[in-house]
């Protein structure tokens, strides 16, 4: 074997994954068919439960303070919600994805971990002991699995034949990251009688210090190829169709046409390969969506593959992560395509969606609603399946960030293991023989006991005992319990 996980795709998937890997002590393969990183903003923002897995691998700090990433307010098809809508420690941060891209490229190399760039993989065969993936430049990697995160038009899920069903795109918009000058409009959607409309969300500052903004554009006529370049002339007019004189381009930094296509495949495993990202779902990019679960596919499946690697994952531990990711996947598809029929991309007015867009918009007036449709965009909700234990209602969850004296969950959670809190000291010698998996910390805590996943998640919280829950999901031990 090259190495334990060849990883197709150095995006926030691919190198969020080599990070899990890295930390988990597998060694892994990171290639890339583009010959440098990208420089375009791409995904604007890093939703509660990403920034909470950053966190607990302690890139959090590090990541905000690579620049100017202030606190915003997310929005619900084009609604504004307010900032204590989210009712979560950490909440969403403008952080742009060209940032998340160069901040784990300098991590990874600092580790010794560097990206293979103009890697175009060409060919895939698997068997019962690994994968190998040949490439155009005619080198091969040999890998005990691999992962796919390399994006919509992911070669490994074609080589795979992968299904990947669903609504093809309609309609294109445009999204630009621009300088402006006017007046200055707050995060917004802004809809003309005509069925123009317009966004703005911050994307931090340039190398200057000046303000950046992620403008996106629809409305009648807007739809053009994909392939269309789009011009500055283009981004002038819809400016003044929508903001007339108040707001004018200074600067047009990057722009692209992004489609209504919403797809997922119908399944993530496929033997010894993994799709991830973009690769396994793909849909408008509201809330940044797209690239936080991608992010979440990562996190998931890491410990999981280094399990396997380490020779104690369970029986069908590694079909667990088509289990939880692919839900959690299609949940975010249905919000986004609910999202977009009630925003009318395209600029119809119809009535129909006007009448259910202003009924919408009332509701979104109460705490309540706000709250559920920023639980729903942050992934806080997302709750996994505990086979035998969903009675707590903490199970299935991401364990809250409990300050336990000497440490906080999440810094317990920095070494990629399992954690037993045992506040009463009453489990060692239960936990004792998965003692190279899971910690035991928590003594004298004011808190309930639980198991918590290398990912975060609770998957046991007493009373009771959690010796089941410890096999299920961390494997054999290491000695009969007892002996």
């Amino acid at each position: 074997m090259d190495t334990d996980v060849l990883i197709a795709g150095a995006g926030p998937t691919g190198m969020t994954l080599a990070n899990e890997l890295l930390t988990a002590g597998v060694s892994a393969v990171l290639v890339d068919k583009l010959p440098r990183r990208s420089s375009l903003s791409k995904a604007g923002g890093v939703q509660s439960r990403t920034l909470e897995a950053l966190d607990q691998r302690g890139l959090l700090e590090p990541l905000l303070a690579t620049g100017d990433h202030p606190v915003t307010t997310g929005h619900f098809a084009g609604i504004p919600l307010p900032f204590d809508s989210n009712r979560h420690h950490l909440p969403w941060r403008a952080v742009p994805q060209v940032v998340i891209e160069g901040f784990f490229e300098q991590h990874l190399a600092a580790h010794g971990l560097h990206a293979r760039r103009d890697h175009e993989l060409v060919g895939l065969a698997q068997d019962p002991d690994g994968v190998t993936a040949a490439f155009a430049n005619g080198t091969a990697v040999r890998s005990r699995y691999l992962v796919a995160a390399d994006g919509a038009h992911s070669t490994v899920r074609s080589l795979l034949r992968a299904a990947f069903p669903g609504q093809p795109g309609t309609l294109t918009i445009v999204a630009a990251d621009v300088r402006l000058g006017g007046d200055d409009p707050a995060t917004s959607h802004t809809w003309g009688e005509d069925g123009h409309w317009a966004a703005l969300f911050p994307l931090g500052t340039d190398p200057q210090g000046r303000p950046l903004r992620r403008l996106v554009l629809g409305g009648p006529g807007r739809s053009l190829p994909r392939e269309t370049p789009v011009t500055e002339d283009e981004i002038r007019d819809g400016l003044s169709t929508v903001f007339g004189t108040r707001v004018h381009l200074l600067e047009l930094r990057y722009a692209r046409r992004i489609t209504n296509a919403s797809r997922q495949v119908g399944q993530y495993r496929h033997g010894r390969v993994f799709l991830a990202g973009d690769a396994a779902h793909v849909h408008l990019p509201l809330g940044a969506q797209g690239m936080n679960a991608g992010m979440q596919d990562a996190f998931n499946l890491g410990w999981k593959l280094a399990a396997a690697v380490h020779g104690w994952a369970p029986k069908d531990l590694l079909d667990t992560y088509h289990a939880e990711r692919h839900p959690a996947g299609a949940a975010v598809l249905r919000n986004v395509r609910a999202q977009s029929l009630l925003m009318d991309w395209a600029g119809t007015r119809d009535p129909e969606v006007l009448a259910a867009r202003e009924i919408f918009t009332a509701m979104a007036q109460l705490p309540d609603v706000q709250h559920h449709l920023a639980d729903l965009m942050s992934g806080m909700t997302v709750r996994y399946p505990m086979p035998g234990t969903a009675t707590h209602p903490l199970v299935g969850l991401p364990a809250p960030d409990l300050d336990l004296g000497p440490a906080r969950v999440h810094e317990l959670l920095r070494s990629g293991r399992g954690i037993l809190l045992d506040p009463s000291d009453a489990f060692a010698g239960i936990a004792a023989p998965w003692s190279d998996r899971v910690d035991r910390a928590g003594r004298g805590a004011d808190t309930a006991p639980m198991l918590v996943r290398p990912d975060g998640y609770v998957c046991w919280a007493g009373p009771g005992d959690p010796e089941p829950a410890l096999a299920h999901w961390f494997g054999e031990p290491r000695r009969p319990v007892g002996s």
